[in-house]
């Protein structure tokens, strides 16, 4: 698996030239701008796998990239930490009610941001870590292909494989079909959003065991959601 993609929207250079550097030699591989409509592009143009975005930047603020970015199917469910010299109770909320995941106060340290993204990371794509995905009584080893309920292995075929991935890398999370065709099938995709419905029931049958909750919650004219069970 490639480097983690790291898009990193600061408008001070000096800070800005710092944190690419050192995300750089944790092994990000970093996408910089001080501008909020370019940062927007980008994101467009390639989903970061989480964003480090400061407040007060050059043209559209942070916080309404914060907000486009959560109303992007496409980017609804990357990670984002805000930066910002505002320290007020209020602000945070804000911040975090729009759909930061944290938020960290300047002045900072780089090694307090770096320990927190990759905390972020280590929860919500544990696989670039090369860790073996659990949720629940569910462990996938995306290096070995393989899954195992209970500690029986259960047979998927590879839509089914991708598809419980994605759920376990975003436990809890619930996703649109739209949002999971994106993820599993790509943005070019023709495949008919129905088709999902299809490849959630294939999902179902391949990990279920009798007397065992089905883990695979419905969420009635939302999406779908891996629940621990």
């Amino acid at each position: 698996m490639g480097a983690p993609r790291l898009l990193l929207v600061e408008d001070d250079p000096a800070l800005a030239e710092l944190l690419e550097f050192r995300f750089t030699a944790e092994g990000y591989a970093v996408t910089a701008t001080p501008d909020g409509d370019e940062a927007l592009l980008f994101a467009t143009e390639q989903a970061p796998d989480l964003v480090v975005l400061d407040w007060m930047i050059e043209g559209t603020s942070g916080i309404e990239v914060c907000r486009r970015l959560r109303r992007d199917k496409a980017t609804a469910h990357v990670p984002i930490v805000m930066l910002t010299a505002r320290g007020a109770e209020d602000d945070k909320i804000r911040g975090l009610d729009t759909g930061a995941d944290d938020y960290v106060t300047k002045p900072f340290s780089p090694r307090e941001l770096i320990a927190r993204v990759n905390a972020i990371m280590r929860r919500i794509r544990p696989a670039l870590a090369g860790e073996v995905l659990t949720v629940g009584d569910l462990s996938l080893d995306a290096t070995a292909h393989k899954v195992t309920r209970k500690g029986q292995v259960v047979s998927l075929g590879p839509t089914e494989f991708r598809l419980l991935k994605f759920f376990m890398e975003h436990p809890g999370r619930v996703f649109s079909r739209g949002q999971l065709l994106d993820a599993v099938w790509g943005t070019d995709s023709d495949i008919e959003l129905r088709t999902v419905d299809v490849h959630i029931r294939r999902l179902r049958k391949g990990i279920e065991l009798p007397g065992v909750a089905d883990p695979v919650r419905t969420v009635r004219s939302a999406g779908y959601a891996l629940e621990a069970v």
